[in-house]
């Protein structure tokens, strides 16, 4: 059996923008930045690129972009991998009322070292703060892109994932994996997300935190491949 995994990427609202960017003496328009465009971007490429069920996989934020896809797409979706799932906030919430020179005021301090670095100390569980430095460092380089904050803030304001009325209806078998000590997501998330998808196995890694594909890569790997090969069994 052939995989293809794709990495739906969560991070900080989303990383395709709207409007006009200006690159040295070119005037450039960007792509709308909301859930439909997002998936229909995931889905161009997987048309393009992939062209059969894949394996995909979200972490945080991207767990929600995961499900939106997987529910909406079922064809180009073998099986879910959700890896600190942060799929039960209601979109942007309050944020989406914002008036835009509010949001863009909050978006600048998003992309700050001192905010980037708390972060870090929520995310990371047991690591160096040379090494919480180093990662606040590369986490931020995408809010350094010219159209980073036209981005954001226009997907804040579309009303962003809300995907809690999907994950009930997703058809896909999925292997939930949660770190023992995310500070982020909560155990009982986890617990509630395992009782609400229909073919679902939860996989908690010991001395772990928000983001276990980051700080137990190969431990990752091992239940993603074990995940990958009972099911091949069960279908052969």
């Amino acid at each position: 059996m052939e995989v293809h995994i794709s990495t739906a990427r969560g991070g900080w609202f989303g990383d395709m923008g709207s409007g006009c960017v200006r690159v040295g003496l070119l005037l450039f328009r960007l792509p709308l930045c909301d859930v439909a465009s997002k998936r229909e971007h995931l889905y161009q490429f997987w048309r393009s690129h992939i062209k059969k069920p894949m394996i995909l996989v979200g972490p945080s934020l991207g767990a929600a972009v995961a499900i939106d896809f997987a529910f909406n797409h079922p064809e180009a979706v073998e099986k879910l991998v959700l890896i600190g799932a942060s799929v039960y906030s209601e979109g942007t919430g309050n944020l989406a009322k914002l008036p835009r020179t509010v949001a863009y005021a909050g978006v600048s301090l998003l992309r700050s070292t001192p905010l980037r670095l708390l972060a870090n100390f929520l995310a990371f569980d047991g690591i160096s703060f040379r090494t919480r430095l180093d990662w606040t460092k590369v986490g931020r380089l995408h809010c350094l892109l010219p159209w980073w904050k036209d981005a954001t803030v226009n997907f804040m304001i579309s009303g962003g994932y809300n995907v809690s009325n999907q994950i009930k209806k997703v058809r896909q078998e999925t292997l939930i994996i949660w770190g023992e000590n995310d500070q982020i997501i909560s155990s009982e998330l986890a617990e509630r997300l395992y009782c609400e998808l229909p073919h679902a196995s939860v996989h908690q890694i010991p001395g772990c935190g928000h983001l276990p594909h980051v700080e137990k890569p190969h431990h990752v790997v091992k239940l993603i491949t074990d995940f990958v090969r009972v099911h091949c069994a069960l279908r052969h």
